[in-house]
């Protein structure tokens, strides 16, 4: 008997799969208890004192397989909460940002309440929350947007903020040991508003009126004041915070990076401690620069997600944030091609596996694309593209299509959009990062014999298109020559020709090129013009 979707899902090993099985479980056990939401709760957080970053996209994407995942196994309805910390008082003065003076004039009040340096919105807070939404809706997300000012000041955590008041002490318990000696005589998990300067202040708590539901703290000029803890007069810390916002909103799911695993127990803590349940965890490793070290927003060492989409499709960069979540991995420009030829080679594989759905929910695309991905083809892989390019000097769309078509004659930029982009995606790669690191050598005396009887042989061949007969009178010719192991003889090739130490198959790459065309370019090697140039 055929297995539904739904009973292939709940089999299914890929990791979303796993963490919606993980949540159908904690619904069937009863520990769902949202109070607003009827339904599965996942949220992800934005901290808006800076732009949309690489970051962002991977966590609400990451969320977003994990809720698909739970939509295909389950009936239960679910939603995505995109929440920004956009009540938190900014401590330094961003350095992307125009208006520096004005910013630095407003430092310590909360993100909301700082007048915009772009001049666009009624806030910085307003502006930075816009391109968040922007940047979520470019890449058609599902979510519920959340202003952390809004939602205080609304009303809705009052309940729980006078949960965390009325049970002050115990919450105190839970954060104290974690502080340095100093810090402890001054912690409060309450963050007052000052009526005075509007700053968001780390004030000495020294009076609780649970009945009242107010605090009483010391003002920067030293004198005391007092407010409610309801309303938006008062913020938590961002610890007790993120376990407050799961008990007051019901949260059921959330991710965060590895820098966030210590913490996560008092998150924990801190939800219980509000009256609610934590939700269900999981935890992601962080991205890598191309020494090895974590990528910084302040340092500057990653790439924006602009980076990336300019050199790659943004099916790519989900790829790589799909897979391996939990394994540190380097996120720099030598990643894009190998992301970007993954992706394809697990598109092609979707389709050949058709009929067979365990397959279909196991591979990549079919999370990447919400269970269902393009029905594209891509007859040319992204490293044959930038080789392409880099042997023909092709630096026009027109002219690498030239190359396409003969190679496959029903491709064409129309009936392979995807492809077509490739081809954009290709021509600024080689430019940015391929053509200036090249460095070609001369042959020596054997693998000058060697590409000279290749050259003759691709001469008289004639016109073939076929990669795999081409590529066996690449491998006869290194046999022939002697060159043990093979390896090397395709390593001379990449080095004399293309002044690369390695590429794609280079059979697929002169069926592409033209064997008549790659047997001109082994000639002018040979005479020594790629030296010289």
């Amino acid at each position: 008997m055929v297995k539904t979707l739904r009973e292939q899902a709940l089999e299914a090993k890929a990791w979303p799969f796993e963490e919606a099985r993980k949540l159908l479980a904690r619904v069937e056990a009863g520990k769902k208890a949202g109070p607003e939401f009827k339904g599965v709760l996942f949220e992800t957080g934005y901290g808006p004192s800076g732009l949309p970053h690489i970051g962002t996209f991977g966590e609400v994407a990451r969320t977003s397989w994990v809720r698909k995942a739970f939509e295909t196994i389950s009936d239960v309805p679910t939603h995505l909460i995109a929440f920004s910390d956009d009540m938190d008082g900014l401590r330094r003065v961003p350095d992307n940002l125009p208006n520096q003076a004005m910013i630095a004039a407003n430092l310590g009040k909360p993100l909301t309440a700082i007048p915009d340096p772009f001049g666009t919105h009624e806030s910085f807070g307003a502006h930075m929350n816009a391109r968040l939404r922007a940047f979520l809706d470019r890449f058609g997300f599902r979510y519920e947007f959340y202003s952390s000012t809004a939602t205080y000041k609304s009303g809705r955590f009052d309940e729980t903020l006078l949960n965390i008041l009325a049970r002050y002490d115990e919450v105190m318990k839970v954060m104290l040991p974690t502080l340095g000696q100093e810090r402890q005589e001054t912690y409060s998990p309450f963050l007052p508003i000052s009526p005075r300067s509007g700053k968001v202040l780390l004030a000495k708590v020294v009076d609780r009126d649970i009945a009242k539901g107010t605090i009483t703290y010391i003002e920067e000029d030293g004198s005391s004041e007092t407010i409610p803890v309801t309303g938006g007069h008062c913020k938590l810390q961002w610890k007790p915070d993120m376990g407050m916002r799961w008990a007051a909103l019901g949260v059921d799911y959330e991710m965060y990076g590895k820098d966030h695993l210590s913490q996560a127990p008092l998150y924990s803590a801190i939800c219980k401690i509000a009256g609610g349940q934590p939700p269900e965890q999981f935890m992601f490793e962080m991205f890598l620069d191309d020494q090895g070290q974590k990528i910084s927003k302040s340092k500057g060492n990653g790439i924006a997600i602009e980076d990336w989409l300019k050199y790659g499709s943004p099916e790519s960069l989900a790829l790589f944030m799909f897979q391996k979540p939990r394994t540190a991995k380097r996120l720099y420009f030598d990643v894009i091609p190998k992301a970007v030829d993954e992706y394809i080679a697990f598109l092609e594989a979707y389709h050949s596996n058709h009929g067979d759905e365990a397959a279909r929910v196991e591979n990549p695309v079919w999370h990447i694309h919400g269970g269902a991905p393009p029905d594209e083809r891509y007859p040319v892989s992204f490293a044959l593209l930038l080789n392409l390019v880099s042997a023909s000097s092709a630096h026009t769309r027109d002219v690498l299509w030239g190359n396409i078509r003969a190679y496959a004659p029903g491709a064409s930029p129309e009936a392979n959009p995807g492809l077509d982009k490739l081809v954009g995606y290709a021509l600024h790669y080689y430019e940015d990062f391929v053509k200036p690191a090249k460095k070609y050598r001369a042959p020596n005396d054997k693998e000058r014999a060697a590409l000279a009887d290749l050259a003759a042989r691709f001469e008289a061949i004639g016109e073939e298109r076929d990669g795999t007969t081409v590529q066996n009178v690449v491998y006869e010719v290194g046999k022939t020559h002697g060159f043990d192991p093979l390896r090397t003889w395709f390593g001379a090739l990449y080095e004399v020709l293309f002044g690369q130490n390695a590429g794609p198959r280079f059979g697929s790459f002169a069926a592409l090129f033209g064997t008549k065309e790659t047997a001109a370019m082994i000639r002018k090697a040979l005479a020594g013009e790629f030296v010289k140039s």
